[in-house]
């Protein structure tokens, strides 16, 4: 149930606009690749005809593979995938020369600067068609969509497999400026073949994410990562303005990570994309993301998602 933003609640919102303008807002407009970002791993495919991973930038997608996802497709690389990116419309032709197509915050162009509501889909209604189809037919899709506008953006693609965002931002308590930590000791990082890994050096046992999206839980969802009893979303019709009203959506056992089964094909649904790249943020160029203090194990939950996109893990 929605508790609708009265009179009790500016003291909060008054706060959080103090931190989030003076500080989110800036950093979230200066966020860069950082280049010098690496993952040793132990090659998951070594004969340079590892599976094929395609990186959307045809939708407006504020991280894409020639900037602020270039560390993702680097970790993608040194494991053996073969990674390019994706600058066209989405056809059947397209889709089906990959295995795994990775959506990372699209945006509508209405959107591209102007980052408050409405936030119509970045994707047509065809092309939402030719994703289902494709990934009902055996193929992976690795969505992405942190907070608002993000989520509205892909709203109308998710749903087709039965995932309801919030579109909003999510947050633990009320401190923003805090990352968000899932632990599989509190039971917020879940038990999952992709948390196990294909070995004892590939467990996963901490994951940090940065503010993000929250989606519902649903039966054909298995949980990845879990928000605690103080988590909500915050909304608002303009991102990172919270001033003049909103609301605020209890999220308390909602997922900011989970995978599914479709068809012959499967996917994985992320609400935070910091948490799989490497970026510089702000003037002071703050580490943000896999290369922020305590994200050690990040770049290898990535590489758990893909190796489960593959069916290199089951």
């Amino acid at each position: 149930m929605l508790e609708i933003y009265q009179s009790p609640l500016a003291c909060f919102f008054r706060k959080l606009a103090f931190i989030v303008l003076l500080c989110l807002e800036t950093v979230s407009s200066q966020q860069i690749a950082d280049t010098t970002f690496s993952y040793s791993c132990t090659r998951a495919y070594t004969d340079l005809k590892g599976p094929r991973v395609l990186i959307d930038a045809a939708h407006n997608n504020f991280h894409s593979m020639e900037d602020r996802y270039r560390p993702f497709a680097e970790v993608l690389r040194n494991d053996g995938y073969i990674v390019q990116s994706n600058d066209k419309p989405f056809n059947r032709a397209r889709l089906a020369s990959c295995d795994v197509l990775v959506i990372a915050n699209a945006l509508a162009q209405r959107n591209v600067d102007n980052w408050s509501l409405p936030t119509p889909s970045a994707f047509t209604h065809s092309e939402i068609l030719v994703v289902r189809d494709w990934v009902k037919g055996g193929g992976s899709l690795f969505l992405i969509a942190d907070h608002m506008p993000f989520p509205g953006a892909v709203d109308s693609l998710a749903k087709t497999f039965s995932i309801f965002f919030s579109n909003g931002f999510a947050v633990n308590g009320s401190d923003v400026k805090q990352p968000l930590v899932f632990t599989r000791g509190a039971g917020f990082l879940q038990v999952h073949p992709i948390t196990e890994g294909l070995s004892a050096s590939e467990r996963i046992d901490s994951v940090v994410t940065f503010t993000g999206s929250a989606f519902r839980p649903s039966q054909n969802l298995q949980p990845i990562l879990i928000f605690g009893s103080e988590a909500k979303s915050l909304q608002t019709d303009t991102a990172w303005n919270f001033q003049h009203g909103g609301m605020i959506v209890p999220v308390i056992g909602w997922y900011q990570g989970a995978v599914c089964e479709f068809g012959k094909g499967r996917v994985a649904v992320f609400g935070e994309a910091a948490m799989f790249t490497a970026q510089l943020s702000g003037a002071e160029k703050q580490p943000s993301g896999m290369n922020a203090p305590g994200a050690r194990q990040n770049a290898q939950l990535l590489l758990n998602v893909l190796h489960w996109l593959t069916r290199k893990i089951e």
